[in-house]
């Protein structure tokens, strides 16, 4: 039947017309194939001046032209119709494989029709949570929420204790067997030995893995399924046990005199706070921090209760469903995994308390290189067609190569986003992809990194993302070529860059007032710290303070 339809639709018909100039009886004749793909006002428009036309027949020459094509072509439908039913008739096609398939069609594109669409679990579960911790519940469910992650970090560190006394094990066997090389011993008895190392680090970190992983799906069911309980509950108004049900626990965990001690211990936070107001028309009133800080540490969670961290927890936990989210930008390489870097500290700190809400960190790792191996496959083909369609050289041949070498990794400038609802004070990360170039002195408004980044405050806009955090060195850690010139060009370029870049957002989102959080690593100095910021209010229009004083 298909074949029928190519033969009765792909036919050439010609077009004629008859007008008069004067005393001259002329005829226009024009080859169209149908079905006709163009359409009849541009056809038109290229037969008046292909043909040099005059003007006074256009009108009737449209006509003319439209009602041929719409007959012609309601002949070809006719002549398909008729042949497909001749087709069903003669039991060329199975009608009721017909039937099937018109109305499967019909139910999808039809409203009334159509199935409603099943609640999901995820979305129904969100609600849940969201009501329950706007109650007097929440500080309940802070408590049962920070009981699990003492009791993750608990089998954590039984973990690390149980790896190094392998390695140290380990280790110890790998000297004695260095002694006897040469003696008793040969090349191939220690790589066999390292190889016997090697497997079984493999299967102890294998079996923790296991036990994390079963560990924390097990947390996960018991806080969601608690979660919609208690919330069904407080929909019963009769039901005595309430009270019960949401009286404050507290949380089990020890806290020793060691741990209180290792708080005042830490590197002491410098941190500075700016108000501006950006916007040539109406202006928008933004909050800037300049804060000397690991970026870790909006995620990691205190083991300790002390009422600030509970504070910033539960500020966390009221705005996880809400239009108010928080971000941060974590300076990764090109590999979409956690094995290497921040990225490992990362993923490590995200273990170590259950996500109730979204998938683990692994998961949705993978998840992110499926998408990054379409968007790959998808743009090779591409790349593959501008390269046969042009001529072929010695520099298409490295440009293939190239992307077949880098084929499953992102590029500098690149990023993916993970989310997140168990850490401390953030909901969203963005991983920016930067390579060694970054730490270069010459990198300018135009480099991948600084185009990241602007790409990242429009996914901000556009997701409700209202503080941010980015590195304003554009690395984590400092090193001997930054030196203090190297610290004030880099400062100065990303400033002005996010100072245009929050400009722009006014015309993204309607001018929204957010918080932007420059953080610097814990390493550099403090004098360094105060020259950064002496910097930031020179290049933002920071709002200036009013002194009211009243006349006697």
């Amino acid at each position: 039947m298909k074949k029928n339809r190519e033969r009765l639709c792909s036919r050439e018909r010609e077009f004629v017309y008859k007008f008069k100039v004067g005393s001259q009886c002329l005829e226009l004749r024009v080859p169209l194939r149908f079905p006709v793909q163009e359409n009849a006002s541009h056809l038109h428009g290229r037969l008046m001046l292909l043909h040099s036309l005059p003007c006074f027949i256009e009108k009737d020459l449209k006509e003319a032209l439209t009602q041929f094509i719409e007959e012609e072509s309601l002949r070809d439908y006719d002549r398909d119709a008729e042949a497909s039913l001749e087709a069903v008739k003669s039991g060329e096609v199975d009608l009721h494989q017909l039937a099937s398939t018109w109305a499967k069609a019909y139910a999808e594109t039809t409203l009334e029709h159509a199935r409603p669409e099943e609640p999901s679990w995820d979305e129904d579960f969100a609600d849940v949570y969201h009501d329950l911790i706007h109650s007097p519940a929440s500080e309940t469910l802070l408590n049962l929420e920070h009981n699990y992650f003492v009791s993750i970090s608990e089998l954590i560190g039984e973990r690390d204790v149980e790896l190094k006394k392998l390695r140290e094990r380990q280790g110890i066997e790998m000297e004695k067997v260095m002694q006897e090389l040469g003696k008793s011993l040969t090349d191939q008895d220690v790589n066999s030995l390292a190889a016997q190392h090697f497997e079984s680090q493999q299967d102890l970190e294998n079996k923790w893995s296991n036990e994390l992983k079963q560990s924390t799906a097990i947390q996960k069911q018991e806080y969601q399924e608690w979660v919609i309980k208690l919330h069904q509950d407080l929909k019963n108004p009769n039901n005595s046990s309430l009270s019960e049900e949401i009286k404050v626990q507290p949380s089990q965990f020890r806290e020793s005199v060691e741990a209180i001690g290792r708080i005042y211990e830490e590197q002491r936070k410098l941190e500075e706070s700016f108000t501006i107001h950006l916007g040539a028309q109406l202006k928008t009133m933004h909050n800037l921090r300049l804060l000397r800080a690991d970026m870790l540490d909006f995620c990691k969670h205190k083991r300790n209760h002390r009422s600030g961290v509970k504070l910033h927890r539960l500020q966390t936990a009221l705005s996880l469903y809400s239009t108010s989210l928080c971000g941060l930008v974590l300076l990764v390489d090109n590999r979409i995994n956690s094995y290497s870097g921040i990225k490992r500290d990362f993923a490590t700190v995200c273990q170590e308390c259950t996500d109730f809400h979204f998938p683990r960190i692994e998961e949705q790792l993978e998840v992110v290189q499926q998408v990054v191996l379409y968007a790959r496959t998808q743009r090779r083909s591409k790349l593959k067609e501008s390269l046969d369609s042009g001529n072929q050289n010695g520099g298409n041949d490295d440009k293939t190569k190239n992307a077949e070498r880098n084929y499953l990794n992102v590029l500098p400038g690149e990023f993916y986003i993970t989310r997140h609802s168990n850490l401390s004070e953030i909901h969203v990360a963005f991983h920016l992809c930067v390579d060694d170039h970054v730490k270069s002195g010459n990198i300018t408004a135009r480099d991948p990194a600084i185009m990241g980044l602007r790409n990242i405050l429009k996914v901000c806009c556009t997701h409700d993302i209202t503080t941010i955090s980015i590195p304003l060195l554009l690395v984590h850690d400092m090193s001997e070529e930054m030196t203090i010139p190297w610290c004030l060009r880099r400062a100065e370029l990303v400033f002005k860059c996010v100072k245009g870049f929050m400009m722009e957002m006014a015309s993204w989102d309607g001018g929204i007032s957010r918080t932007v959080q420059f953080l610097v690593p814990q390493s550099i100095s403090e004098e360094m710290f105060y020259q950064l910021s002496n910097m930031l209010p020179q290049i933002f229009r920071v709002s200036s303070t009013l002194t009211l004083t009243s006349k006697h």
